[in-house]
């Protein structure tokens, strides 16, 4: 918090990323009151998810040559437009699913800009690198604050008029996030971007080049491929929450509100026991352990039917969700090149936000067949699968990973005897 840059990115984004919450929770809630379908819950969450695993990886070449303050400041600009148009259809009453649809899909497009570009922006916002890990770990902090305040804000507001309301609300809170990147100074110079942008290389071959990294480097391509599978089977839960708190709790919107709250406790909590870590030692052993306890928690979550023991298990997912997630990309901002980091956040983009439209329109299809209690159960298994896989790859993902932590200084470097000295000397 030292970082003047930080500062204001926190206290606008505190602002924002609270509406945004509120505006998640409304839509689910605004699609699940005009058509009551678990299908198209799944589908407006997968047609709002899949631009992004469209656009994300050009993107991310694109943030590599771009100034990323101004891609933010624009990625803002444009998301304040979707909410108050968003706020305006449904506050007059003329609110379509197909225009839902629409608008999903443009808020999708813009996230695939947005998180690349927001994920790589932290570099230049806390130029020292020995900070970056706790920055993250305040970021998701943040991000769990306004997952706490802002589905119990919505669901409250839902109750006494519409969902409108949240969308207007969450419009006019982007202001905030606009003026603190527009009052930031920055110094870095980003030389890096600059050689990119004058390359003769193509955006196809800085793509390629983005993605043979990736594909290369066996931190990166565990830690990812474990982090879509998760995105994939466990994180679209959050799609049939509407079908737990009005058929399985017998509840209202309020009890959503609570719902995911809870889960912004246990996320919150996760996120500043790792604010209090003064390196990135020991984080990556956290990983699987946090999507061993995600996954357990969507099973008993699955099989409850009691509101006050549902609401203690969503903390633990929320815990086990933010601990994996924050973990991952706090090693991966570590450890990629300044130079590349662009185009590995937008893989990150992929994994986490990409892969899960897919498991949307997978949960809702199983919801439909073996219901919503069944469908996260089911999805809590495959989690705990990939935990177990992942534990399996730890010794070859350290053996890569220590030369960087040495030259970093995370890890003391091995001593090397001198020339002249036996080796036992």
């Amino acid at each position: 918090m030292r970082h003047r840059n930080f500062r204001l990115f926190f206290s606008g984004q505190s602002i924002s990323l609270i509406g945004t919450w509120m505006t998640r929770v409304a839509t689910s809630w605004l699609v699940y009151r005009l058509t009551g379908s678990a299908i198209l819950l799944g589908t407006v969450s997968f047609i709002g998810q899949i631009p992004t695993f469209l656009v994300a990886p050009l993107a991310g070449v694109l943030v590599d040559r771009w100034n990323r303050r101004t891609v933010l400041v624009w990625t803002q600009a444009l998301a304040m437009v979707q909410s108050l148009t968003l706020a305006a259809l449904t506050l007059t009453h003329r609110i379509t699913i197909p225009e839902i649809l629409i608008l999903s899909a443009f808020q999708g497009c813009i996230n695939g800009f947005d998180m690349p570009g927001r994920q790589s922006f932290m570099m230049e916002m806390v130029e020292e690198r020995a900070d970056l890990s706790n920055a993250i770990a305040i970021n998701s902090s943040m991000v769990n604050l306004a997952r706490l305040i802002g589905p119990s804000l919505a669901g409250m507001l839902i109750a006494v008029t519409n969902e409108g309301w949240c969308f207007l609300i969450d419009g006019i809170s982007y202001i905030a996030v606009i003026a603190s990147l527009l009052l930031m100074r920055l110094t870095t110079v980003r030389a890096f971007a600059e050689k990119l942008a004058q390359s003769q290389a193509s955006l196809f071959d800085q793509l390629k080049e983005g993605w043979d990294f990736v594909r290369a480097f066996v931190p990166i391509r565990t830690i990812l491929l474990l982090f879509a599978l998760v995105s994939l089977m466990g994180m679209p839960f959050i799609v049939l929450m509407p079908i737990f708190a009005a058929q399985v709790l017998h509840g209202g919107p309020h009890t959503l509100g609570f719902l995911m709250a809870a889960m912004g406790v246990g996320s919150l909590a996760s996120a500043l026991s790792l604010v209090l870590r003064k390196s990135v030692r020991g984080l990556l052993k956290m990983i699987p352990i946090a999507a061993a306890c995600f996954g357990a928690g969507l099973i008993l979550f699955g099989l409850s039917h009691i509101l006050w023991l549902s609401l203690v298990l969503m903390t633990l997912i929320g815990y086990g969700m933010m601990q994996g997630l924050t973990a991952s990309n706090t090693i991966i901002q570590t450890i990629v090149p300044q130079d590349k980091r662009g185009r590995v956040m937008s893989y990150y983009t992929v994994a986490f936000v990409g892969m899960a439209p897919f498991g949307s329109l997978l949960a809702g299809s199983l919801a439909n067949l073996i219901g919503a209690p069944g469908t996260v159960m089911v999805s809590g298994v495959a989690c705990i699968l990939g935990s177990i896989w992942f534990f399996t790859q730890m010794k070859t993902v350290r053996k890569a990973m220590r030369p960087i932590y040495e030259e970093l200084g995370i890890i003391p470097a091995p001593l090397v005897p001198a020339l002249n000295e036996e080796p036992g000397s």
